[in-house]
């Protein structure tokens, strides 16, 4: 159903308000794309205006006790402003299943894209065609924490 033209139409204005509701109901503990994948909410400082901001975001395990995520905006041609504020200002903190971690971005760089689009793709086949069909190259970040047990392990 995620990979429809009908969900990515839908999707940029339906899952924020699902997002909020649930937030609110829930007192942040439920991010509603948790349900379906490893998710967390990204808190990041806003490039321009240096607010507080945030997105909730799947993430994928990185194997080494990191995360990635992807800026694929639901395939839409821009960029989504969270990796904006990222190139900006690096540190950052998430919010998984309730708790809050400080974290580091990096960008993936290019020789190592395939590698990580090839763990994202176990996780979410077929998450590449966002890619593909944003007629952008999507930016890849790894997420690392200090933090031990790191919270970046498969959620079931």
């Amino acid at each position: 159903m995620t990979r429809t033209r009908a969900f990515r139409r839908v999707a940029p204005r339906a899952m924020p308000v699902a997002e909020r509701v649930a937030k609110r109901l829930t007192g942040g503990r439920l991010v509603v794309s948790g349900i379906l994948v490893p998710s967390l909410v990204l808190h990041t400082t806003g490039a321009k205006t240096g607010a507080s901001r945030s997105s909730e975001l799947m993430f994928t395990p990185d194997g080494h006790g990191g995360a990635i995520i992807a800026g694929t905006s639901f395939a839409r041609a821009a960029h989504p402003g969270w990796t904006v504020n990222l190139v900006a200002h690096p540190d950052a903190e998430v919010v998984i299943r309730g708790v809050r971690y400080p974290v580091r971005a990096a960008r993936i760089p290019d020789g190592e894209r395939d590698a990580a689009w090839a763990l994202i793709e176990a996780q979410w086949p077929g998450y590449r065609a966002y890619e593909r069909d944003s007629g952008r190259t999507v930016r890849l970040f790894r997420l690392t924490t200090d933090a031990v047990p790191t919270p970046f392990r498969a959620l079931r």
